[in-house]
């Protein structure tokens, strides 16, 4: 492991064949903190090979979705990084929602109740409490550019975007990235299996919507454009019980399970782009016989990815 090196500093890093792991300073605006960044390097890398950014769940473990990947990198000759943001400095507003919220506080404690065959975590939306954050060097999108930069400078990669595939608190993530980075080094963003959405609409406030963000029309536009995936388990629907769910009466006008979300949101997002009179990059895959399974999710994203050339 190296000393850790800022986003977007000078490339300082090493990147051997095979699985391992570098460090990186999280940036200025984040001060004392660091992610460790899990890769791996397939033996026929080149400089042509497509470089993928795994974003983990809830559980910010990395190195297993670094793990679940390594077949595939291997397979299709693709560079696997996967970003761990320690929960200690990234907490559920930093991470899940990516900083766009900050300093996110419960009024009343969130009950975890039983609905259906799962566990759930119910709140009141009145008792969700946090500030908008109005600076986006404060949000962790636009480090996946860095990273890639970094990456790029350190193998001579000839690669001028990058994937990503983000599972479950990383699907939050990777949509979110997509609204609101929109601009981003990305060219395709696999969102699977999220939690919850950030609605593209401003009757909705943040973080479920956005009214009151620094969203316009003009940005959101870009933001329908991207080729953003929604990769979701046909199986992760209301008898799935693996993973966290959110229930609030704002977030359950999403549905009541991750595949009526996803649905949900894709709908959400084909409406904008008419309202908008603008071009719709977004796809909706269903994907047969999963549920909430971050290894066989990947397994199918690899082939969605790569699996023709």
């Amino acid at each position: 492991m190296n000393n850790a090196v800022a986003f977007g500093a000078e490339a300082d890093i090493t990147i051997n064949q095979g699985s391992g792991s570098f460090v990186v300073d999280a940036g200025p605006n984040h001060p004392g903190k660091t992610v460790e960044v899990f890769y791996d390097k397939p033996k026929n890398f080149h400089q042509h090979s497509p470089i993928l950014m795994v974003i983990p769940g809830a559980g910010r473990n990395g190195d297993t979705y670094r793990d679940s990947w390594v077949s595939a990198s291997e397979q299709y000759s693709t560079l696997i990084l996967s970003p761990a943001y320690a929960e200690k400095d990234f907490d559920f507003a930093g991470y899940h929602f990516g900083g766009v919220i900050e300093n996110m506080k419960f009024k009343a404690k969130p009950q975890i109740v039983q609905f259906n065959k799962r566990k759930v975590f119910k709140i009141d939306d009145k008792d969700l409490m946090f500030d908008v954050s109005k600076v986006p060097a404060n949000w962790i999108y636009d480090d996946f550019d860095h990273l890639f930069d970094q990456v790029k400078q350190t193998l001579g990669s000839a690669q001028v975007q990058y994937d990503v595939f983000g599972h479950s608190a990383g699907g939050q993530i990777a949509h979110r990235m997509a609204l609101f980075h929109p601009y981003a080094k990305a060219n395709r963003i696999v969102a699977a299996n999220a939690g919850s959405y950030t609605l593209p609409e401003f009757d909705t406030a943040l973080p479920f919507g956005l009214k009151n963000s620094l969203m316009s029309d003009d940005t959101l536009k870009h933001s329908l454009r991207n080729r953003l995936v929604l990769f979701i388990g046909e199986l992760d629907n209301a008898d799935e019980t693996g993973g966290k769910l959110l229930h609030t009466p704002i977030v359950n006008r999403q549905g009541l399970h991750r595949l009526a979300r996803g649905q949900y949101f894709y709908q959400q997002g084909l409406q904008a782009a008419e309202r908008l009179a603008t071009p719709f990059g977004w796809q909706l895959e269903i994907v047969p016989g999963i549920g909430h399974n971050y290894r066989q999710m990947g397994k199918a994203a690899a082939q969605y990815l790569y699996g023709s050339k």
